[in-house]
């Protein structure tokens, strides 16, 4: 059910807040108050676009969690990357519906299983951006030690 509605700043407890500045065309500029943006573009062109910067935090949210659990275990990555691949729907709104987050780590000591587990953990209890998705989104992932 969507609860989507006009309304004032007011009613929502000021938690997070961003901004974006139109550039033109399809680019803003776009980020919190007083720190640097991020240029965000719906063709792609000079930037990620708003459904790639989703998928680009739905990324670093789970890494940023894999690497806590990683360096208490006292196995801390060397280098981590994610590569996220999503479906979407062919007809507006083209809402994405699958994701595939593949993940390359290296490091001293990182175990397979463990690791798994991690990345298990960091998708579906730890992330908020995943917990923030459609809970009907489904998402999948891999791990690659190096």
């Amino acid at each position: 059910m969507k609860y989507d509605r006009a309304g004032t700043p007011d009613e929502v407890r000021a938690d997070l807040t961003v901004g974006a500045q139109w550039k033109g065309g399809w680019t803003f500029d776009a980020g919190k108050p007083g720190a640097p943006t991020v240029r965000i573009d719906g063709k792609s062109l000079e930037g990620p676009s708003p459904p790639e910067v989703l998928l680009v935090a739905l990324a670093t949210c789970t890494a940023i969690d894999v690497v806590e659990m990683l360096s208490k275990r006292r196995t801390p990555p060397t280098t981590l990357d994610v590569t996220t691949t999503a479906e979407r729907k062919a007809d507006t709104p083209r809402r994405i519906t699958r994701a595939h987050l593949a993940y390359k780590i290296t490091g001293e000591g990182i175990d397979h299983t463990q690791t798994m587990r991690a990345i298990e953990l960091a998708v579906t209890r730890y992330c908020t951006v995943r917990d923030t998705m459609d809970p009907e989104m489904a998402i999948t992932w891999s791990l690659e030690l190096g």
